[in-house]
């Protein structure tokens, strides 16, 4: 396999060998995984430093909702939610924080704070600060695809190709990043499962995930606690999306993905270093 490395800061992953957990803090007061649960500052943080003691390799801070039909907050609102998270954090642990964010004035204070990687839902196209200011920092990169806002993306979706489409904006995103003097290696993808998908866009996504890779980078998925794993295992309960989740991990591992979005590190972090050990005894 073609060594395929993502570039964190002064860290440098081989991703190709190792992939990586990253796990999801949603400090927000409606977020559809755990609606509200780590809000208030002090449960965040105890949440954050529970999953980097579980094994995850990052943590992805996000203080604003992009459920279906969430309503976007102003950047101070977002500011007031993951700055003293940040801080914290990065006082307690050394992995890297990554600021789940499409405000480049929110991205900037993060990164002052102590993140190191931006993770935009917008792919740097919601905000024509954020290529800029990622350039400037040097921080790392995942660019997600999304199709409309999360107000409107689940109303009606419509793709000719789904994968060739989502490729394709890889490409056009990456040209633009390069454009703006941002280390390629620093770049990683991600398409966005859920966002502006129905079910079969979803499943068309993940069947095909590594026709995805656009210039051998990194490719960023998130799956963990989505309703479409609630509608093909015909179960309301959101505990019960955690096994499908975790399946998804090592499935996925084994088409392409380099870097697992994920709520419940433990039992992804299990399912990942096993099915690892199985592929470099494959070859």
């Amino acid at each position: 396999m073609r060594e395929r490395i993502w570039k964190v800061g002064e860290r440098v992953f081989t991703v190709s060998r190792q992939a990586l957990i990253m796990g999801v803090l949603n400090v927000t007061p409606d977020s559809f995984s755990d609606g509200g649960e780590f809000f208030a500052l002090e449960n965040a943080l105890e949440q954050g430093l529970k999953m980097a003691a579980e094994g995850a390799d990052l943590i992805d801070v996000g203080g604003g909702s992009t459920r279906p039909g969430a309503e976007p907050i102003g950047a101070a609102e977002e500011l007031c939610r993951v700055i003293p998270v940040i801080e914290r954090l990065r006082a307690k642990i050394d992995i890297p924080i990554s600021i789940d964010t499409s405000k480049a004035e929110v991205a900037s204070a993060a990164i002052e704070a102590g993140a190191s990687i931006v993770n935009d839902v917008t792919a740097g196209k919601g905000d024509e600060g954020m290529l800029p200011l990622i350039s400037k920092t040097k921080s790392a990169f995942i660019a997600m695809h999304m199709q409309g806002t999360p107000q409107t993306m689940q109303q009606h979706p419509q793709y000719a190709d789904v994968v060739s489409e989502i490729a394709d904006f890889f490409r056009q995103q990456y040209s633009s990043a390069i454009g703006y003097n941002i280390d390629p290696m620093a770049i990683a993808f991600d398409p966005g499962i859920g966002f502006g998908k129905t079910l079969d866009h979803n499943l068309e996504l993940l069947a095909h995930f590594e026709q995805l890779r656009a210039h051998d980078r990194p490719l960023v998925v998130g799956v963990s606690r989505k309703a479409f794993l609630a509608k093909l295992s015909d179960s309301s309960q959101m505990e019960e999306r955690l096994a499908p989740a975790v399946a998804l991990t090592s499935l996925l591992r084994a088409r392409g993905a380099d870097v697992f979005r994920v709520h419940d590190v433990k039992e992804n972090v299990s399912a990942l270093r096993v099915t690892e050990a199985i592929l470099r005894r494959a070859g």
